[in-house]
Protein backbone atom coordinates (compact mmCIF):
# COMPACT_ATOMS: atom_id res chain seq x y z
CA UNK A 1 0.00 0.00 0.00
CA UNK A 2 1.47 3.61 -0.85
CA UNK A 3 2.64 5.34 2.29
CA UNK A 4 -0.02 8.36 1.05
CA UNK A 5 -1.62 9.84 -2.20
CA UNK A 6 -0.27 13.28 -2.78
CA UNK A 7 -2.88 14.77 -5.01
CA UNK A 8 -2.46 17.82 -7.13
CA UNK A 9 -4.12 19.60 -10.41
CA UNK A 10 -1.16 18.34 -12.87
CA UNK A 11 1.74 16.01 -12.18
CA UNK A 12 5.17 16.47 -14.68
CA UNK A 13 7.27 13.77 -14.73
CA UNK A 14 10.87 14.96 -15.42
CA UNK A 15 12.50 18.02 -14.69
CA UNK A 16 14.37 19.32 -17.84
CA UNK A 17 13.70 21.39 -20.24
CA UNK A 18 10.36 20.07 -21.51
CA UNK A 19 8.91 19.42 -17.96
CA UNK A 20 10.14 22.83 -16.46
CA UNK A 21 8.59 24.69 -19.20
CA UNK A 22 5.41 22.06 -19.47
CA UNK A 23 5.02 22.98 -15.76
CA UNK A 24 5.79 26.60 -15.99
CA UNK A 25 2.88 26.79 -18.64
CA UNK A 26 0.19 25.19 -16.74
CA UNK A 27 0.82 27.19 -13.35
CA UNK A 28 0.62 30.04 -15.93
CA UNK A 29 -3.22 29.00 -16.40
CA UNK A 30 -3.62 28.44 -12.45
CA UNK A 31 -3.31 24.67 -12.18
CA UNK A 32 -1.88 23.07 -8.96
CA UNK A 33 1.49 21.70 -10.77
CA UNK A 34 3.84 19.13 -8.71
CA UNK A 35 7.07 18.50 -10.62
CA UNK A 36 8.99 15.45 -10.07
CA UNK A 37 12.30 14.56 -10.69
CA UNK A 38 14.15 11.54 -10.44
CA UNK A 39 17.57 12.97 -9.74
CA UNK A 40 18.62 14.66 -6.43
CA UNK A 41 18.75 17.91 -7.49
CA UNK A 42 17.70 19.74 -10.35
CA UNK A 43 20.84 20.96 -13.24
CA UNK A 44 21.14 19.83 -16.67
CA UNK A 45 24.79 18.89 -18.66
CA UNK A 46 25.87 19.95 -21.80
CA UNK A 47 27.10 22.84 -23.18
CA UNK A 48 25.33 25.54 -25.45
CA UNK A 49 22.22 25.66 -27.55
CA UNK A 50 20.45 27.68 -29.76
CA UNK A 51 17.27 29.23 -29.29
CA UNK A 52 15.71 30.10 -32.72
CA UNK A 53 12.33 32.74 -32.50
CA UNK A 54 10.01 29.88 -32.20
CA UNK A 55 11.28 29.34 -29.02
CA UNK A 56 12.23 32.89 -27.64
CA UNK A 57 8.52 34.28 -28.72
CA UNK A 58 7.60 31.74 -25.94
CA UNK A 59 9.67 33.32 -23.18
CA UNK A 60 8.83 36.21 -24.29
CA UNK A 61 5.14 35.18 -23.39
CA UNK A 62 6.39 34.34 -19.88
CA UNK A 63 8.17 37.21 -19.52
CA UNK A 64 11.54 35.44 -19.41
CA UNK A 65 12.81 36.55 -22.46
CA UNK A 66 14.71 39.42 -20.89
CA UNK A 67 16.72 37.08 -18.29
CA UNK A 68 17.80 34.63 -20.93
CA UNK A 69 18.94 37.80 -22.97
CA UNK A 70 21.20 38.57 -19.51
CA UNK A 71 23.15 35.56 -19.95
CA UNK A 72 23.29 35.26 -23.46
CA UNK A 73 23.83 35.76 -26.93
CA UNK A 74 22.46 37.35 -29.66
CA UNK A 75 24.57 36.27 -32.61
CA UNK A 76 24.90 38.57 -35.90
CA UNK A 77 24.39 35.78 -38.34
CA UNK A 78 24.26 32.07 -38.87
CA UNK A 79 27.40 31.45 -41.05
CA UNK A 80 27.61 28.02 -43.31
CA UNK A 81 30.96 27.25 -44.39
CA UNK A 82 32.59 23.83 -46.31
CA UNK A 83 35.26 22.02 -43.61
CA UNK A 84 37.25 21.02 -46.43
CA UNK A 85 38.21 24.41 -48.39
CA UNK A 86 36.77 26.87 -45.46
CA UNK A 87 34.80 28.62 -48.34
CA UNK A 88 31.45 30.13 -47.19
CA UNK A 89 28.49 28.81 -48.82
CA UNK A 90 25.52 30.59 -47.47
CA UNK A 91 24.63 33.29 -44.93
CA UNK A 92 22.25 34.02 -42.78
CA UNK A 93 21.63 37.77 -40.64
CA UNK A 94 19.70 36.77 -37.29
CA UNK A 95 18.96 40.72 -36.46
CA UNK A 96 17.35 43.41 -38.31
CA UNK A 97 14.37 42.11 -40.69
CA UNK A 98 14.99 38.83 -39.09
CA UNK A 99 14.21 39.62 -35.64
CA UNK A 100 11.33 42.30 -36.99
CA UNK A 101 9.51 38.91 -39.45
CA UNK A 102 9.41 36.30 -36.48
CA UNK A 103 9.34 39.00 -33.31
CA UNK A 104 11.65 37.56 -31.40
CA UNK A 105 15.45 37.18 -31.54
CA UNK A 106 17.87 34.18 -32.43
CA UNK A 107 19.70 33.74 -28.97
CA UNK A 108 22.41 31.41 -27.84
CA UNK A 109 22.79 30.46 -24.36
CA UNK A 110 24.56 27.56 -22.70
CA UNK A 111 21.89 24.94 -21.38
CA UNK A 112 22.26 25.12 -18.00
CA UNK A 113 21.23 29.00 -17.92
CA UNK A 114 18.15 28.58 -19.99
CA UNK A 115 17.35 25.17 -17.43
CA UNK A 116 17.99 27.57 -14.73
CA UNK A 117 15.56 30.68 -16.35
CA UNK A 118 12.90 27.90 -16.61
CA UNK A 119 13.71 26.72 -13.22
CA UNK A 120 13.61 30.34 -11.42
CA UNK A 121 10.44 30.77 -13.26
CA UNK A 122 8.29 27.72 -12.03
CA UNK A 123 10.03 28.43 -8.51
CA UNK A 124 8.56 32.33 -9.08
CA UNK A 125 5.29 30.88 -10.01
CA UNK A 126 4.94 28.36 -7.52
CA UNK A 127 5.24 24.86 -8.79
CA UNK A 128 6.08 22.33 -6.16
CA UNK A 129 8.95 20.84 -7.01
CA UNK A 130 10.05 17.41 -5.62
CA UNK A 131 13.62 15.27 -6.42
CA UNK A 132 14.64 11.79 -5.60
CA UNK A 133 11.16 10.45 -7.19
CA UNK A 134 11.60 7.43 -9.75
CA UNK A 135 8.23 6.63 -11.48
CA UNK A 136 7.71 3.38 -12.13
CA UNK A 137 4.42 3.37 -14.42
CA UNK A 138 1.26 5.63 -14.60
CA UNK A 139 -2.80 4.10 -15.24
CA UNK A 140 -5.68 6.23 -15.11
CA UNK A 141 -8.83 5.33 -12.49
CA UNK A 142 -11.61 7.02 -12.64
CA UNK A 143 -10.73 9.87 -14.66
CA UNK A 144 -7.70 10.47 -12.83
CA UNK A 145 -3.58 9.80 -13.72
CA UNK A 146 -2.30 7.50 -10.83
CA UNK A 147 1.76 8.05 -10.84
CA UNK A 148 3.38 5.22 -9.14
CA UNK A 149 6.88 5.39 -8.07
CA UNK A 150 9.84 3.22 -6.89
CA UNK A 151 9.70 4.54 -3.28
CA UNK A 152 5.86 3.24 -2.63
CA UNK A 153 4.62 6.86 -3.14
CA UNK A 154 1.60 7.56 -5.42
CA UNK A 155 0.82 10.77 -7.05
CA UNK A 156 -3.02 11.57 -8.08
CA UNK A 157 -3.96 14.19 -10.47
CA UNK A 158 -6.54 15.14 -13.19
CA UNK A 159 -3.61 15.03 -16.02
CA UNK A 160 0.33 13.19 -15.95
CA UNK A 161 2.65 15.21 -18.32
CA UNK A 162 5.24 12.97 -19.45
CA UNK A 163 8.48 14.80 -20.35
CA UNK A 164 11.11 12.18 -19.18
CA UNK A 165 12.99 12.28 -22.50
CA UNK A 166 14.86 9.83 -24.93
CA UNK A 167 14.60 7.20 -22.74
CA UNK A 168 11.30 7.69 -20.97
CA UNK A 169 9.73 5.78 -18.97
CA UNK A 170 6.11 6.43 -19.93
CA UNK A 171 6.46 6.61 -23.95
CA UNK A 172 5.68 2.27 -23.85
CA UNK A 173 2.47 3.33 -22.94
CA UNK A 174 1.70 4.55 -25.90
CA UNK A 175 4.79 3.02 -28.49
CA UNK A 176 6.94 -0.08 -28.69
CA UNK A 177 9.51 1.80 -30.24
CA UNK A 178 13.20 1.95 -29.06
CA UNK A 179 15.69 5.27 -30.01
CA UNK A 180 17.15 4.86 -33.42
CA UNK A 181 21.01 5.31 -33.82
CA UNK A 182 22.21 7.94 -36.27
CA UNK A 183 25.90 6.27 -36.33
CA UNK A 184 26.75 10.03 -35.40
CA UNK A 185 28.36 10.95 -31.81
CA UNK A 186 29.12 14.35 -30.58
CA UNK A 187 31.95 15.96 -28.60
CA UNK A 188 31.61 19.64 -26.84
CA UNK A 189 33.59 21.70 -25.09
CA UNK A 190 33.46 25.44 -24.23
CA UNK A 191 36.77 27.25 -23.27
CA UNK A 192 37.27 30.70 -22.70
CA UNK A 193 37.75 33.70 -24.61
CA UNK A 194 41.06 34.94 -25.48
CA UNK A 195 42.72 37.72 -26.81
CA UNK A 196 43.57 34.82 -29.53
CA UNK A 197 39.98 34.20 -30.31
CA UNK A 198 39.52 35.00 -33.95
CA UNK A 199 36.91 38.10 -33.78
CA UNK A 200 34.67 36.52 -36.18
CA UNK A 201 33.63 33.70 -33.94
CA UNK A 202 32.80 35.96 -31.54
CA UNK A 203 29.91 37.20 -33.66
CA UNK A 204 28.24 34.41 -35.41
CA UNK A 205 26.95 30.87 -35.10
CA UNK A 206 29.39 29.20 -37.58
CA UNK A 207 29.16 25.73 -39.21
CA UNK A 208 31.45 23.72 -41.04
CA UNK A 209 29.88 20.81 -43.53
CA UNK A 210 32.66 18.38 -43.65
CA UNK A 211 31.93 14.25 -45.46
CA UNK A 212 31.00 12.73 -42.55
CA UNK A 213 31.31 15.21 -40.05
CA UNK A 214 30.78 18.82 -38.87
CA UNK A 215 31.91 21.42 -36.65
CA UNK A 216 29.74 24.69 -34.76
CA UNK A 217 31.07 27.11 -33.21
CA UNK A 218 29.18 30.36 -31.29
CA UNK A 219 29.94 32.34 -28.43
CA UNK A 220 28.05 32.13 -24.86
CA UNK A 221 27.57 33.89 -21.82
CA UNK A 222 27.97 37.41 -23.33
CA UNK A 223 31.21 36.24 -25.17
CA UNK A 224 33.22 35.41 -22.44
CA UNK A 225 32.94 31.48 -23.76
CA UNK A 226 33.42 30.19 -26.85
CA UNK A 227 31.26 26.67 -27.32
CA UNK A 228 32.18 24.37 -29.74
CA UNK A 229 30.49 20.82 -31.16
CA UNK A 230 32.07 18.50 -33.17
CA UNK A 231 30.19 15.91 -34.71
CA UNK A 232 31.39 12.70 -37.22
CA UNK A 233 30.41 9.57 -38.45
CA UNK A 234 32.10 6.84 -35.46
CA UNK A 235 32.79 3.40 -36.57
CA UNK A 236 32.66 2.34 -32.30
CA UNK A 237 29.14 3.78 -32.18
CA UNK A 238 28.09 1.45 -35.25
CA UNK A 239 29.24 -1.54 -33.63
CA UNK A 240 27.11 -0.26 -30.44
CA UNK A 241 29.67 0.84 -28.54
CA UNK A 242 28.26 4.61 -26.87
CA UNK A 243 31.67 5.66 -25.58
CA UNK A 244 35.01 4.95 -26.83
CA UNK A 245 38.57 4.96 -25.19
CA UNK A 246 40.60 7.34 -27.43
CA UNK A 247 40.63 10.24 -29.59
CA UNK A 248 41.52 8.67 -32.80
CA UNK A 249 38.43 8.84 -34.03
CA UNK A 250 37.73 12.13 -33.26
CA UNK A 251 41.23 12.98 -34.80
CA UNK A 252 40.37 10.87 -38.14
CA UNK A 253 37.18 12.50 -38.89
CA UNK A 254 38.40 16.14 -39.19
CA UNK A 255 42.28 14.37 -41.37
CA UNK A 256 40.65 16.81 -44.06
CA UNK A 257 39.25 19.27 -42.94
CA UNK A 258 40.94 23.26 -42.98
CA UNK A 259 43.36 24.13 -40.17
CA UNK A 260 40.77 26.23 -38.39
CA UNK A 261 38.55 23.46 -38.37
CA UNK A 262 41.79 21.07 -37.15
CA UNK A 263 42.52 23.75 -34.63
CA UNK A 264 39.08 23.79 -33.43
CA UNK A 265 38.85 19.98 -31.78
CA UNK A 266 41.60 21.46 -28.70
CA UNK A 267 38.37 23.17 -27.42
CA UNK A 268 36.70 19.87 -26.48
CA UNK A 269 36.29 17.74 -23.81
CA UNK A 270 37.15 14.31 -24.59
CA UNK A 271 36.21 12.35 -21.30
CA UNK A 272 32.76 12.12 -23.03
CA UNK A 273 30.42 11.90 -26.27
CA UNK A 274 27.22 12.17 -27.07
CA UNK A 275 26.26 9.90 -29.11
CA UNK A 276 23.10 10.66 -31.27
CA UNK A 277 19.73 9.26 -31.28
CA UNK A 278 16.49 9.78 -32.48
CA UNK A 279 13.06 8.07 -32.80
CA UNK A 280 10.53 7.57 -35.53
CA UNK A 281 7.42 9.86 -34.98
CA UNK A 282 4.18 8.56 -33.70
CA UNK A 283 0.86 10.03 -34.00
CA UNK A 284 -0.83 9.43 -30.54
CA UNK A 285 0.92 10.45 -27.43
CA UNK A 286 -1.71 10.02 -24.90
CA UNK A 287 -2.88 7.06 -22.81
CA UNK A 288 -5.98 7.93 -20.87
CA UNK A 289 -5.26 10.62 -18.78
CA UNK A 290 -1.03 10.90 -19.68
CA UNK A 291 0.28 12.96 -22.25
CA UNK A 292 3.98 12.79 -23.48
CA UNK A 293 5.85 16.03 -24.45
CA UNK A 294 9.50 17.28 -25.86
CA UNK A 295 11.65 14.66 -25.96
CA UNK A 296 10.00 11.81 -24.50
CA UNK A 297 7.13 12.48 -27.21
CA UNK A 298 9.42 13.41 -30.71
CA UNK A 299 13.27 13.44 -29.60
CA UNK A 300 15.29 14.53 -32.89
CA UNK A 301 18.45 14.99 -34.12
CA UNK A 302 20.31 18.30 -33.29
CA UNK A 303 20.69 19.44 -37.02
CA UNK A 304 18.20 22.16 -36.66
CA UNK A 305 18.59 22.87 -33.46
CA UNK A 306 15.23 22.39 -32.08
CA UNK A 307 14.92 19.76 -29.13
CA UNK A 308 14.76 22.24 -26.99
CA UNK A 309 13.36 24.89 -28.98
CA UNK A 310 10.01 22.15 -30.03
CA UNK A 311 9.75 21.36 -26.06
CA UNK A 312 9.21 25.23 -25.39
CA UNK A 313 6.53 25.33 -28.71
CA UNK A 314 4.46 21.93 -26.81
CA UNK A 315 4.14 23.91 -23.64
CA UNK A 316 2.97 27.28 -25.09
CA UNK A 317 0.38 24.84 -27.25
CA UNK A 318 -0.74 22.94 -24.02
CA UNK A 319 -1.30 26.29 -22.11
CA UNK A 320 -3.58 27.52 -25.21
CA UNK A 321 -5.56 24.42 -25.22
CA UNK A 322 -6.07 24.12 -21.98
CA UNK A 323 -6.68 27.60 -21.21
CA UNK A 324 -10.08 27.91 -22.62
CA UNK A 325 -11.40 24.26 -21.77
CA UNK A 326 -9.88 23.29 -18.73
CA UNK A 327 -8.95 26.83 -16.95
CA UNK A 328 -12.20 28.89 -17.55
CA UNK A 329 -13.69 32.28 -16.91
CA UNK A 330 -15.76 29.66 -14.72
CA UNK A 331 -13.39 28.11 -12.81
CA UNK A 332 -11.49 24.75 -13.19
CA UNK A 333 -13.02 22.05 -15.49
CA UNK A 334 -11.40 18.60 -14.48
CA UNK A 335 -13.59 16.57 -17.07
CA UNK A 336 -12.19 18.82 -19.88
CA UNK A 337 -8.71 17.22 -20.14
CA UNK A 338 -9.60 14.42 -22.20
CA UNK A 339 -10.08 17.03 -25.02
CA UNK A 340 -7.39 19.59 -24.44
CA UNK A 341 -4.93 16.75 -24.44
CA UNK A 342 -6.52 15.15 -27.64
CA UNK A 343 -6.49 18.52 -29.33
CA UNK A 344 -2.49 19.08 -28.34
CA UNK A 345 -1.48 15.75 -29.45
CA UNK A 346 -3.51 16.57 -32.92
CA UNK A 347 -1.72 19.99 -33.34
CA UNK A 348 2.00 19.38 -32.16
CA UNK A 349 2.23 15.55 -33.52
CA UNK A 350 2.25 16.47 -37.45
CA UNK A 351 4.17 19.97 -36.52
CA UNK A 352 6.97 18.03 -34.41
CA UNK A 353 7.03 14.88 -37.05
CA UNK A 354 8.07 17.06 -39.65
CA UNK A 355 11.29 18.70 -37.92
CA UNK A 356 12.29 14.99 -36.95
CA UNK A 357 12.02 13.85 -40.31
CA UNK A 358 13.56 17.16 -41.58
CA UNK A 359 16.41 17.01 -39.70
CA UNK A 360 17.41 13.77 -40.75
CA UNK A 361 17.48 15.34 -43.99
CA UNK A 362 19.24 18.04 -43.18
CA UNK A 363 21.88 15.89 -41.39
CA UNK A 364 22.39 14.00 -44.89
CA UNK A 365 22.76 16.88 -47.05
CA UNK A 366 25.69 18.51 -44.30
CA UNK A 367 27.91 15.16 -44.34
CA UNK A 368 27.79 14.22 -48.33
CA UNK A 369 31.04 13.99 -50.03
CA UNK A 370 32.09 13.64 -53.61
CA UNK A 371 29.38 14.69 -56.61
CA UNK A 372 27.03 15.34 -53.59
CA UNK A 373 28.90 17.51 -51.43
CA UNK A 374 29.70 19.54 -54.71
CA UNK A 375 25.47 20.08 -55.78
CA UNK A 376 25.01 20.55 -52.08
CA UNK A 377 27.38 23.42 -51.94
CA UNK A 378 26.01 24.92 -55.09
CA UNK A 379 22.76 24.93 -53.92
CA UNK A 380 23.40 26.85 -50.91
CA UNK A 381 25.73 29.45 -52.59
CA UNK A 382 22.59 30.13 -55.13
CA UNK A 383 20.64 31.36 -51.72
CA UNK A 384 21.09 34.93 -50.75
CA UNK A 385 20.70 36.59 -47.07
CA UNK A 386 17.47 36.93 -45.81
CA UNK A 387 15.60 34.83 -48.51
CA UNK A 388 13.12 33.63 -45.47
CA UNK A 389 11.22 30.65 -47.87
CA UNK A 390 13.50 27.96 -45.97
CA UNK A 391 12.85 29.55 -42.42
CA UNK A 392 9.33 30.70 -42.26
CA UNK A 393 7.64 26.93 -42.14
CA UNK A 394 9.72 26.53 -38.85
CA UNK A 395 10.37 30.00 -37.03
CA UNK A 396 7.21 31.56 -38.19
CA UNK A 397 4.14 31.64 -36.60
CA UNK A 398 1.05 32.70 -38.35
CA UNK A 399 -0.42 35.96 -36.71
CA UNK A 400 2.49 36.34 -34.33
CA UNK A 401 6.07 37.83 -35.16
CA UNK A 402 5.16 38.08 -38.87
CA UNK A 403 3.80 41.06 -41.20
CA UNK A 404 0.35 40.83 -42.19
CA UNK A 405 1.06 40.30 -45.59
CA UNK A 406 3.39 37.47 -44.72
CA UNK A 407 0.67 35.46 -42.12
CA UNK A 408 -1.67 33.70 -44.60
CA UNK A 409 1.52 32.05 -46.70
CA UNK A 410 3.29 31.23 -43.88
CA UNK A 411 0.11 29.68 -42.00
CA UNK A 412 0.06 27.47 -45.12
CA UNK A 413 3.70 26.13 -44.40
CA UNK A 414 3.41 25.05 -40.76
CA UNK A 415 0.88 21.65 -40.13
CA UNK A 416 -2.10 22.45 -38.32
Amino acid sequence: MPEYTPSTDVLVVGGGMAGLAGALALRENGANVTLVERAPEFGEVGAGLQMAPNASRVLKRWGLLEKALEIGVQPKHLVFRDAVTGEELTRQSLRGEFEERYGAPYVVIHRSDLHRVLLEGCEAAGVKLVNDVMVDSVETVNGRGIVHTAAGVDYEADVVIGADGLKSTLRPLVAGDEPVSSAYVAYRGTVPITAETPATDLEDVVVYLGPDCHLVQYPLRKGELLNTVAVFKSPSFERGEEQYGGVDELQAAYNDCVPAVQAALANLGTSIRWPMYDRDPIENWVAGRMVLMGDAAHPMLQYLAQGACQALEDAAVLQDVSAGTVFTADGVNPSAWDGAIAEFNKVRAARTARVQRTARVWGESWHVSGLARTLRNLLFKSRKDNDFQYNDWLYGQAGEGLPAAEAPRVASQIPA
